[in-house]
């Protein structure tokens, strides 16, 4: 348990990968980092920095031991850090034929896993025997361009073994990144799925021209939407205005960094879904959220008036404007 959490391995090769890389270093002389095209890997050696995504950040990439093969850096290593999109998770654990029922396994992924309809710790549990008190979760309000740039930023990690919650923490915490440590894992992976929904909302609605009161009173109810969702869910004790949570949902819906908002604007402003799904050449989590989580919620049915009208619009094809007004009637 001391040598927790090890050789660390970073799976993926996004912005949010790259954050963490950087966090990671702070701490760490050196790194695994697997990425799964090579030439990207070659242009990340050359330039010193990953050539696609926050090319602002330098690297000492002599620090760095990358892998092109999956199955190779899970032998190489202690924690795997999985930050890749939740619609890309199954196609690269597809490739693994190395056991990782022993390794710690940090979920960077705020999203869903889409046909199975489960969050990433309930997937990883049930089809590759991770025990739930190998599985941490990282949450809170931490855009991957503010890492970039040493702004000051919160994560929480959650294991439902506090204890190497802490010990994992300490690889994080330096003088631009702060942490605390968290037992609900369930209640945090929902409520991050949840804020890319309502961040898709917060975008149509600024599309729309609607304004700042009304943005207010959009995330007052997404949040208490999410609270009645996670206590339904998972009821237990927790204080929904912390930082996972609320913090989190008011980053990700007002933040010009925020994808989530970015595709909803564009919706918003009369850009078919597909077209802006064409245009952001970046994954929207929200989108696949709001299609899981509605079929999750057939069982639970709680009142999630926004949910129900991010569906309609997304996957109904109904009128972003008329959609949105009829929410505001429900709204007080």
């Amino acid at each position: 348990m001391e040598k927790l959490p090890g050789r660390i391995a970073v799976i993926g090769g996004g912005s949010w990968a790259t954050a963490i890389a950087k966090m990671m270093l702070n701490n760490d002389d050196s790194i695994n980092w697997y990425m799964r095209r090579q030439d990207r890997i070659d242009d990340f050696i050359r330039l010193k920095h990953n050539p696609a995504y926050l090319t602002g950040i330098k690297f000492d990439t002599d620090r760095i031991h990358f892998y092109s093969n999956i199955n190779k850096i899970i032998k190489d290593s202690d924690t795997l850090i999985f930050a890749v999109p939740s619609p890309f998770l199954k196609m690269h654990l597809k490739k693994v034929r190395t056991k990782m029922d022993n390794k710690i396994i940090v979920s960077a992924i705020k999203g869903i896993v889409p046909d199975e309809n489960m969050i990433v710790s309930e997937y990883l549990s049930k089809f590759y025997s991770i025990p739930s008190e190998n599985i941490i979760v990282l949450a809170g309000p931490c855009h991957a361009e503010e890492i970039a740039l040493e702004r000051l930023s919160y994560l929480t990690v959650s294991c439902k073994d506090t204890v190497k919650a802490k010990l994992f923490s300490k690889r994080l915490n330096c003088n631009f990144v702060k942490t605390s440590i968290s037992e609900d894992v369930i209640g945090m992976e929902y409520a991050s799925v949840l804020k890319n929904v309502y961040a898709i909302a917060a975008g149509i609605c600024y599309g729309l021209k609607y304004g700042d009161n009304f943005q207010a009173v959009l995330i007052s109810n997404a949040i208490q939407e999410i609270f009645r969702f996670v206590n339904a869910v998972h009821p237990i004790n927790r204080n929904i205005k912390d930082s996972a949570y609320l913090g989190d949902l008011l980053v990700t819906a007002y933040s010009m960094f925020s994808r989530n908002r970015i595709f909803g604007t564009m919706i918003g402003k009369g850009y078919s879904v597909k077209t802006a799904q064409i245009e952001m050449e970046m994954i929207a989590e929200g989108y696949y959220g709001t299609k899981c989580i509605k079929e999750i919620n057939e069982k639970y049915k709680v009142d999630m008036p926004i949910l129900d009208t991010m569906h309609h619009i997304l996957y109904e094809k109904m009128s972003p404007s008329k959609e949105i007004k009829l929410l505001s009637e429900r709204f007080r």
